[in-house]
């Protein structure tokens, strides 16, 4: 492609709304466009990259027996009704307002589970793997990042359907290790980690992640090789446990001390000691919850535990109302109604502690959870911190920002029960279809290598993704006729030779050529200037290291098959 012909507006500067590598060079290197907030237009050269890396998921799915649908975006909503996720979506769900009964899918799986129980009937349809690489929506309230959170965006969505637990594990592990494949090939380093399900519901999924500053997820992972998302994360912390002083439980006067800080500074009590007390209504019912200190309450590890997703922080008047107390004095002594607990699995059994007495102003002491009060449910409710040993091998934790590139899930049957997708076995019994579902961010796997691969000058390309192999530039054609006509004939041998050529034919100063060809970022640049070019010679330079060659001209194809072994 002559450069002079394809529209390619690179910036100089960086747009002041642009806060993060990928979104500032994918602007600046002429790759994409905002058209909204978070709406995106690709132009040709992002375009390329796009279908770049569609081809490699592509081409991955199509090794574990994916078949490739592509299902309208455009759904009843009666369907979604049936599952229950109209509600639990919200605001993210795109409803049309001049056509009832219409929204935007934000993802497939009733879609994909419709089509199911239409057709597939027995064990002997099964498994299944049925994906597609299609454009979704979601409301997001605050989009950022460039494409990384957009409310339009390119997903490959995959679904498996099979008629045993096994059978899932067997796909559920198919496309872990095409997730694998996919990302090595794009030539990003990912981890994977123990994720919540979310809305999706099922009951294991894993993410892939970028581990970077511009993340918007939160992850725990250490040198053994653990690695969770903070939602689920996991420590090998020390139980408060017991201590051998068996004290009788006391009542003293806290006027001042609202909180786990407040005992420890005025009273001199050690923070493992202090069980902070939360009060939370899940849907309608209040539950007292009890923390070791100022460890924080993991809302979706309490999610998980109760089944739901609708729940909130007690308002004051409720705190009252089923405790007896406001803030900062309420325990699990002498509550004012029979309401639900649960203790995190660090206090369990513990003794020596110190809670509030549910009267404002006053706490107890010497509180001992077998002997004081009755706490019937224990459960990991924390959110672990940095530098606590992993349950690995008791490496220390680091929590690190990082993107997620893609998601996978054990669904079970909640969407096939919920639809009417069912099966018969051999022996004609009917049973619901067990199915997974695999996402990937197509958008978010070009931010991803950009965020890995760039420098102060622009976008660092690989083979694979590269939007061309090769970019000649031809310094001052205007002037040097031999320039253009080398420069002309070097990018047909090129084409014919089977590299994607990328041909500065422009009109252009040399540093404007040059700073173009580091932004846009294309492996390999073949320089050709007048006082080279006259003794026989070219510049050859290597994008990724910055080293510069000067070689023969009749040397050149044998240079460019050294930088590159395969051409993909």
């Amino acid at each position: 492609m002559k450069q002079s012909e394809y529209f390619v507006p690179t910036l100089r500067e960086t747009p002041a709304d642009a806060q993060i590598p990928s979104h500032q060079l994918m602007l600046r290197s002429g790759m994409v466009r905002q058209l909204a907030s978070g709406i995106f237009s690709f132009l040709p050269l992002g375009f390329r990259v796009l279908n770049k890396v569609i081809n490699i998921i592509r081409e991955e799915m199509n090794k574990i027996g994916g078949q490739e649908f592509l299902l309208p975006a455009l759904n009843p909503i009666e369907i979604w009704e049936q599952t229950g996720r109209v509600e639990s979506m919200g605001d993210v769900m795109f409803h049309i307002k001049n056509r009832d009964g219409l929204v935007l899918a934000p993802t497939h799986e009733e879609i994909i589970t419709y089509h199911a129980k239409q057709h597939v009937k027995s064990y002997r349809d099964m498994p299944q793997i049925w994906y597609q690489i299609q454009t979704k929506f979601r409301n997001e309230p605050r989009p950022k990042s460039g494409v990384l959170r957009g409310r339009q965006f390119i997903m490959k969505d995959a679904y498996s359907m099979d008629t045993s637990w096994e059978g899932l594990d067997v796909s559920y592990n198919k496309h872990a290790e095409a997730y694998k494949a996919i990302f090595n090939r794009a030539g990003i380093k990912f981890f994977v980690v123990g994720a919540s399900s979310g809305a999706m519901g099922g009951r294991q999924s894993q993410e892939f992640m970028v581990e970077s500053d511009s993340g918007e997820d939160t992850c725990a992972i250490s040198d053994s090789g653990y690695a969770a998302n903070i939602e689920v994360a996991q420590s090998a912390i020390s139980a408060v446990g017991r201590i051998s002083d068996d004290l009788p439980l006391e009542l003293f006067p806290t006027p001042t001390a609202k909180t786990i800080d407040d005992l420890v500074q005025q009273y001199g009590f050690s923070e493992e000691r202090c069980a902070k007390s939360v009060v939370y209504i899940a849907d309608g019912q209040p539950i007292l919850l009890f923390m070791r200190g100022n460890d924080e309450l993991n809302e979706t590890k309490l999610q998980s535990i109760l089944g739901t997703s609708n729940l909130r922080p007690a308002l004051a008047h409720e705190l009252i109302q089923y405790t007896g107390a406001d803030h900062g004095s309420i325990g699990p002594i002498n509550l004012k109604s029979n309401i639900r607990i649960i203790a995190d699995n660090l206090l369990k059994d513990a003794n020596g502690l110190i809670s509030g007495a549910n009267k404002d102003g006053y706490h107890y002491k010497n509180i001992d959870f077998t002997r004081d009060c009755s706490i019937p449910e224990y459960q990991d409710l924390r959110t672990v911190k940095a530098g606590e040993p992993d349950i690995v091998d008791g490496s220390p934790i680091r929590v690190v920002k990082a993107i997620e590139l893609g998601h996978i899930f054990k669904l079970g049957t909640k969407y096939s029960e919920a639809l009417g997708a069912s099966f018969l076995d051999s022996e004609s019994n009917e049973h619901p279809i067990i199915m997974g579902s695999y996402g990937i961010g197509v958008e978010r796997v070009m931010a991803c290598f950009i965020e890995q691969h760039c420098d102060t000058a622009g976008i660092i390309w690989e083979n694979s993704l590269t939007p061309f192999h090769i970019h000649i530039l031809g310094l001052n054609e205007s002037k040097f006729p031999d320039v253009k006509n080398f420069a002309e004939s070097l990018y047909s041998e090129l084409i014919i030779a089977g590299y994607e050529v990328l041909y500065d034919d422009r009109n252009e100063s040399p540093g404007i050529k040059f700073n173009d060809a580091d932004l846009i970022g294309i492996p390999v640049q073949v320089i050709i200037g007048n006082k080279n070019l006259t003794q026989g010679y070219v510049e050859i330079k290597n994008r990724k290291t910055g080293d510069r060659k000067i070689i023969k001209t009749d040397e050149i194809m044998e240079e460019i098959k050294n930088l590159y072994s395969s051409i993909q």
